[in-house]
């Protein structure tokens, strides 16, 4: 079951906490860190939370479990746009731009035209 807006928010508000006191405990010892070291202490620690959001909100997608979808719900096949069928939930990993690493449990589909699996958009 996906997380509620008030769970993830919830998380976030801890993460964002947790952040925030990295920093502040990075600074101690760093009194003379240059603004370039600023930045990178500080881009660091905020990749973590923009990877966490990232990864609830991909999560709270309904591409994320596409077994009920129908009509005009149901994602089409990105090579041929048939509607795709759904193989159930698998695992991946997506890196992101930070080099932070997603780990996604969604659901897989495959085109009964084309044979091709993927994972929905979104």
């Amino acid at each position: 079951m996906p997380p509620t807006p008030v769970d993830v928010a919830a998380r976030w508000r801890e993460l964002r906490e947790e952040i925030m006191a990295g920093i502040e405990a990075w600074r101690l010892p760093h009194p003379q860190a240059t603004v370039q070291e600023l930045e990178a202490a500080v881009e660091a620690r905020l990749a973590e939370l923009r990877a966490r959001m990232l990864q609830d909100v991909a999560l709270a997608s309904q591409a994320a479990d596409v077994r009920h979808a129908c009509g005009p719900d149901r994602p089409l096949c990105p090579h041929c746009g048939s509607p795709v069928e759904p193989r159930g939930p698998r695992a991946r990993q997506v890196t992101t731009h930070q080099g932070k690493t997603l780990r996604l449990r969604r659901s897989s589909v495959r085109c009964p035209t084309c044979q091709v699996g993927c994972f929905p958009p979104g």
